[in-house]
């Protein structure tokens, strides 16, 4: 009976550790106001991690379309970072600087 109740827990943990090694941080480095790279392809579950490695001035992540949504400003050596659950295409820009501009393309 216990071997059996292990044999089921060790094949539970089979299935589940794929799931948590595909989890993933990719960096955008904002600099010289410029999403730095700015078109990123990445599996769900991933997490994108923009960092702000300007000298002086404040940006934020403002995805655009229905379900838009913009980050608080952040400054010089800080970060934003959203983990992206659902395949599709996220454009985005700079809230305060609309030259800049990006996208995220997720996949399965």
């Amino acid at each position: 009976m216990i071997r059996r109740f292990l044999l089921a827990g060790a094949a539970g943990l089979i299935l589940v550790a794929p799931v948590a090694r595909g989890v993933e941080t990719v960096e955008v480095s904002i600099v010289d106001y410029q999403f730095n790279p700015s078109e990123l392809k990445v599996s769900r579950g991933t997490t994108v991690k923009w960092v702000n490695n300007e000298k002086r001035t404040a940006h934020s992540v403002l995805f655009l379309g229905p379900d838009g949504f913009e980050s608080e400003r952040f400054f010089p050596g800080e970060t934003f970072s959203r983990t992206f659950d659902q395949p599709g295409s996220y454009p985005y820009r700079c809230g305060p600087h609309e030259e800049m501009k990006g996208r995220i393309e997720v996949s399965e």
